[in-house]
């Protein structure tokens, strides 16, 4: 049912610094910045070989604005969402409604760049908050237009978003949404000791959701945490972000074998991010 990793949503408070940061983290601008008049919100959007992020903020009244604004107030600027595509959203919404038993609704959606003037169309499911456990998920099917994908291929750039980062307090549960309902592979499940919980792995289109569970008494509740982002030259990307005068950690051994990372500790919108080489 789930095709893909669609896309991660980052919601910021100024949306030009935050175009501006993470287009030196990246190595690229946006190749699409929109509004949603209707939604009161605008974005822009940086497309990888796997995925996209958006950086999305409040630009009017509007529903989606004034959440993304009550999410701001609550957790300041943070990876806000979760979007999952499928390429059969009237078969996804049957399936889903089922295995959740709740009534879904199929909305249309457009996004206009205000550079090209161009459109894209899509049909989305919302996935009510207290199902999704406090994560904003939409489930997308693109009906029309296309993203731009951006033209430098410098060696220093982000190539592909590697994982993102969520938090846990009921594993099982997690593992009963993500898996048995939205049927996403579970790659890992592991305890880790010195966490005291679990590690859980959720792939698709060579993307991880990477789950760490603490099982903690009270109402099942995830949040999403932080991102991790591939580059083809660590060494280059690493130099490039330091001469920028981007924060960002020495390099050093991956928890993974034959892999090297560095975090980045500034120009992310608040957001803990990882880079990571495979060797």
């Amino acid at each position: 049912m789930i095709k893909s990793i669609d896309h991660i949503l980052v919601a910021v408070e100024d949306l030009d610094k935050a175009v501006k940061d993470y287009s030196l983290v990246f190595g690229f601008d946006p190749t699409w910045q929109g509004s949603h008049p209707s939604l009161g919100t605008k974005n822009a959007l940086f497309p990888f070989e796997n995925m996209y992020l958006e950086l999305i903020a409040k630009e009017d009244e509007g529903p989606l604005g004034e959440f993304i604004g009550e999410h701001l107030k609550k957790n300041g600027e943070s990876v806000f969402g979760l979007a999952l595509e499928t390429n059969d959203i009237e078969q996804a919404k049957e399936k889903l409604s089922l295995s959740l038993k709740v009534n879904l609704e199929i909305l249309d959606g457009t996004g206009l760049d205000n550079i090209s003037k161009k459109e894209r169309q899509w049909k989305n499911i919302l996935i009510p908050m207290n199902i999704s456990r406090g994560v904003f998920t939409l489930l997308i099917e693109h009906t029309g237009g296309t993203l731009p994908k951006h033209k430098d291929a410098d060696e220093s750039n982000v190539t592909r978003m590697d994982h993102v980062v969520l938090n846990s307090n009921d594993p099982d549960g997690l593992i009963d949404l993500y898996n048995k309902k939205y049927g996403i592979r579970l790659a890992l499940d592991q305890f880790v000791e010195q966490w005291g919980g679990r590690m859980l792995f959720f792939r698709t289109n060579h993307t991880t959701i990477e789950a760490i569970g603490i099982k903690k008494d009270g109402f099942p509740e995830d949040s999403l945490w932080g991102l991790a982002w591939t580059t083809k030259n660590i060494k280059k990307t690493h130099k490039r972000l330091l001469d920028a005068g981007v924060s960002i950690t020495d390099i050093k051994d991956g928890r993974k074998p034959n892999t090297l990372v560095a975090t980045i500790k500034s120009h992310c919108s608040n957001v803990p991010t990882l880079l990571i080489e495979h060797l």
